[in-house]
């Protein structure tokens, strides 16, 4: 049965979708079946992995609306070990479509159900605002929700905003939604203020934070640009490493033995 990780932050740029591939991949590595769900109308985790979001002609949209199974839609990509639902410009319309939609924040969910049996892993990419897109990502965490953190102060602003939504999602539709864990990004230990906001961070989230931290690198920014994970861009880069330990820091969390390089 897959464990369904939803990566949320309502402020942008905080490496949520960098996160959601580089951790995929990581997972597919350490031999996990992997789903990325791309539910961000601006598909950036689909033209991350190389695929023209404009070209997509099925996605997560119509799954969502009901036009089409799931499994259909779903991508392949073995050299990357992952699997992706990609996203297109037109999921923006599924914001006015589901509103008078029946179980329109159990949508994802939903349709996810099939894919439990046949995936390890889940992971979908949320929007970087709260939606309706947003809530059916949160409905359908069923293990919980990763919040990437920049280690910058503004990053810290938005914290107390997203508690309060996820606090609302939990006490309106869904009881058991909890923090799984956050996850540190674009670390520069040269500044003082990255190591005031890691403490700040840990504070705030007492015991959920992970051990690893994800440095700021020039080789995560530029792996996008080659529609690869850091995993096949850069493997030997100290971002592809973080990656790497954060995959399996979350596997031995989850009680999963990490396989040795040479099972992999």
């Amino acid at each position: 049965m897959a464990r369904i990780y939803t990566l949320v932050n309502q402020k942008g740029g905080v490496g949520k979708t960098t996160t959601a591939i580089n951790m995929g991949a990581y997972l597919g590595y350490y031999g996990q079946r992997v789903l990325l769900v791309d539910l961000d109308p601006q598909a950036n985790a689909t033209s991350c992995l190389g695929v023209e979001k404009r070209a997509v002609k099925s996605g997560t949209y119509e799954v969502l609306i009901g036009a089409t199974p799931l499994g259909a839609q779903i991508l392949h990509n073995p050299r990357f070990k992952l699997s992706l639902l990609p996203s297109s410009p037109a999921l923006a319309g599924a914001e006015v479509e589901l509103v008078d939609m029946a179980k329109r924040e159990t949508r994802l969910r939903d349709a996810l159900e099939p894919a439990k049996d046949r995936y390890d892993y889940i992971l979908i990419d949320c929007p970087p605002s709260l939606s309706l897109l947003t809530i059916n990502g949160l409905v359908a965490a069923t293990h919980g929700v990763l919040i990437p953190v920049q280690c910058e102060y503004l990053a810290l602003e938005g914290l107390g905003m997203l508690t309060q939504t996820l606090n609302r999602v939990q006490a309106a539709m869904f009881p058991d939604l909890k923090v799984r864990g956050v996850v540190l990004t674009m670390y520069d230990g040269r500044t003082k203020l990255a190591m005031d906001v890691v403490k700040e961070v840990r504070r705030f989230f007492p015991d959920q934070v992970f051990q690893t931290i994800i440095p700021r690198s020039i080789r995560l920014a530029e792996a996008p640009s080659y529609g690869q994970p850091i995993s096949i861009y850069a493997p030997d880069s100290n971002a592809a490493r973080a990656y790497m330990a954060l995959a399996g820091e979350v596997l031995g969390q989850d009680g999963i033995k990490i396989p040795t390089l040479e099972e992999t």
